[in-house]
């Protein structure tokens, strides 16, 4: 199991410098009013995981306003328990963001897939099943590298190759022989993708069919289905088949996608579908508060699945996660993430809505760029 045993914040955000020690598994609540800086927190331990964090932001936006020095986040990381210091953040402003592992700087942020995973749910995932299906690619993406690692890595090659012929179909450049290498790679790092969030796709389906009876009554529990041409493709032939013949398509669109962009067909077309499953009803079709729930359900069963799979949830940080849920949901949550056995980072304006997790979490009070421990 891996949780973060201290943090430090330096220039990043509101926060001039701050400290967090004698973090443990289990559940982290960080209360305070709105724009006291609760999900910079959450922010800032997303940062910890590859990518670009929870809120997609830049460099020059996590950066505070009239600091000297860029943005810094240190944290001690408990893992395979052995102690690991990890860092990320500007060596001075304007540079790339850099990694340190014990010190020694990573060739990407890629090594930090090593030490932690984390997922995250935010108000504004709420709206995940109405909105574009490419938001749901990406929380789903998300899901799927946390179990695999080098799935980011074949979804950067596949868009960096489809970025490429992009530019060749728009600028007319008639070299055969580049654009079928570009398809070439397109198709093979397609397949691979879709592979993998299918393969993903059923052990989550699995995960989600074992939640208990009394954690249904609350998150009820859904059914995916993973949407798209080369995902269908691959359910009726064998992936080497599905590599020609989306390689095939790719060069008989190339005069449509010269004028739209993109690619007309492939895995970044693809959409995650879910259904309330005891109503057989759509997600997008279920209220607000049934969508909310589905998706915490998911999230829950990617936490059992992780932990059960690789012996170590993920980290969860739940950006107000509790606000709308009513008084029994929120303490059947709370049951179900400490059974998790991973850290849980939850943030509130509101200190009553964790009553019931009163004695089982560590409570921190966020105001105006500090910190102060509330309870052990």
């Amino acid at each position: 199991m891996s949780f973060i045993q201290s943090l430090q914040l330096h220039n990043f955000r509101c926060y001039d410098s701050v400290r967090m020690d004698g973090l443990h598994p289990g559940l982290v609540v960080l209360t305070g009013a709105n724009g006291a800086g609760k999900t910079n927190i959450l922010e800032a331990v997303s940062l910890l995981t590859p990518g670009r964090g929870l809120r997609g932001a830049s460099n020059e936006d996590m950066q505070k306003k009239g600091a000297a020095a860029g943005w810094a986040i240190a944290s001690v990381v408990e893992t395979g328990g052995a102690s690991v210091q990890i860092g990320t953040g500007l060596e001075e402003l304007g540079a790339k963001r850099g990694v340190r592992i014990n010190g020694v700087s990573a060739k990407s942020q890629i090594a930090l897939a090593d030490y932690l995973s984390a997922i995250w749910l935010t108000p504004q995932m709420d709206r995940i099943f109405i909105d574009t299906a490419g938001g749901r690619r990406r929380f789903f993406d998300k899901l799927v590298f946390a179990f695999d690692s080098s799935h980011a890595g074949r979804v950067t090659r596949y868009e960096n190759a489809m970025s490429q012929r992009s530019k060749l179909l728009r600028e007319q450049y008639s070299d055969p022989v580049w654009l079928a290498g570009l398809e070439s790679q397109m198709a093979e790092t397609g397949v691979a993708i879709a592979a993998a969030r299918l393969e993903f796709v059923r052990k989550l389906q699995r995960a989600c069919d074992l939640a208990h009876e009394n954690e249904e009554g609350f998150f009820p529990k859904a059914r995916l289905h993973l949407s798209g041409t080369v995902e269908e493709l691959l359910g009726r032939a064998p992936a080497v088949e599905v590599e020609e013949m989306f390689a095939y398509q790719l060069k008989q669109s190339r005069p449509r996608d010269a004028e739209t962009g993109g690619a007309a067909t492939g895995p970044h077309k693809g959409d995650l579908l879910v259904r309330f499953a005891a109503k057989d009803m759509p997600a997008d079709q279920c209220s607000t508060g049934e969508q909310k729930a589905l998706l915490i359900g998911i999230i829950l069963a990617h936490a059992r699945l992780l932990k059960a799979e690789t012996g170590a949830p993920p980290i969860l940080l739940l950006d107000e996660v509790a606000a709308h849920l009513d008084e029994n949901r929120r303490a059947a949550l709370f049951d179900l993430l400490i059974a998790t056995g991973g850290q849980v980072w939850m943030t509130g304006t509101d200190k009553s809505l964790f009553s019931a997790a009163e004695n089982r979490a560590q409570f921190h009070a966020v105001e105006a760029g500090r910190i102060a421990l509330k309870n052990g």
